[in-house]
């Protein structure tokens, strides 16, 4: 029996992978590049459909590791049953931090700024000026204060925000300040200007943003979501649209991908970017060290980094 890494990047275009394993390049191709039994470590081919991804589980039969390289693990955890137990499953922290914090902030400040309607204007030969609301003196709220979190309040204070308020699983005290638990929101919901949902995809988050959130946003505040499409409700999200009372720029959006007649693409005071957050020229290099580190930690039975849940466990 060898002992395979399935990589989702061409093994000759990762320099420094470790002796002992034999690497396989397998990017959701119909054929397998080997027999999966022998795979020992996985590595998710990235921002695949969940069918390809899923398809090898029930074949590897033995593997040690699941590497994601993704910042969250909910497109492999439905088919978590199929996999031995004791296998560990790891995300890609540390590689989606940049862009997708970048996009976060591009996303404010293109809807505070009101750049598509500039853009759309500009189609048409149109000059209109105007007011509009500027980043600073804002206060923010982030949903979700893990890593992709903290780099985007790396990014909001040179645009000097009245307030950054963190919001996380549980509480807990960083330098910049106090984390609150997500059962504090409701109180802090009616103060933000603008709400940053960076939270990974959980039975708690599912649907986190539902009626009852939107509602206790204060009239005009924005909604930014970074995260995933299911942890707004969409017809929530709709209504609170149609009316005008919030706006909102979504990077990710439930279904996905949004279907050409879908009512949130021509919705009042929304942006849509096609989950682009991760998937920039800041990926590959991150990528490739993150799988060095992991399959040298491997090989040489160092403890993995990013280690979410082990099966059977």
């Amino acid at each position: 029996m060898t002992a395979d890494v399935w990589l989702p990047i061409p093994p000759d275009e990762i320099d420094g992978l470790p002796e002992g394993l034999t690497p396989r390049y397998w990017n959701g191709a119909e054929e397998y590049p080997a027999d999966p039994a022998d795979c020992v470590f996985y590595v998710v081919p990235y921002m695949r459909p969940a069918e390809t991804v899923l398809r090898p589980l029930a074949d590897l039969t033995g593997v040690n590791v699941v590497q994601t390289l993704s910042a969250g693990v909910d497109s492999v955890e439905p088919g978590l049953g199929l996999l031995p137990a004791g296998v560990r499953l790891c995300n890609a922290r540390g590689v989606h931090e940049a862009s997708t914090a970048e996009l976060a902030l591009t996303l404010t400040l293109a809807s505070l700024r009101g750049v598509p309607d500039f853009v759309r204007a500009q189609d048409r030969g149109e000059w209109n000026g105007g007011f509009r609301p500027a980043l600073a003196d804002r206060t923010v709220l982030i949903v979700g204060y893990g890593s992709i979190g903290s780099a985007i309040e790396d990014r909001l204070v040179p645009f000097e925000v009245a307030r950054v308020v963190r919001v996380a699983r549980s509480a807990r005290t960083t330098e910049r300040g106090p984390v609150h638990p997500l059962t504090d929101l409701p109180a802090l919901l009616p103060d933000a200007d603008v709400v940053i949902l960076s939270t990974p995809l959980t039975a708690t988050t599912r649907h986190l943003a539902d009626a009852g959130f939107l509602a206790r946003m204060k009239d005009g505040a924005l909604l930014v979501n970074v995260a995933r499409g299911p942890v707004v409700d969409t017809e929530a999200l709709l209504a609170e649209l149609r009316d005008g009372r919030i706006t909102a720029a979504l990077d990710v959006t439930d279904p996905e991908p949004l279907p050409r007649a879908h009512p949130l693409w021509t919705a009042p005071g929304v942006l849509v970017t096609p989950h682009v957050g991760g998937p920039t020229s800041a990926f590959a290099p991150r990528a490739k060290r993150l799988l060095v580190d992991q399959l040298t930690r491997f090989v040489n039975r160092e403890p993995l980094r990013n280690v979410i849940l082990t099966t059977g466990e």
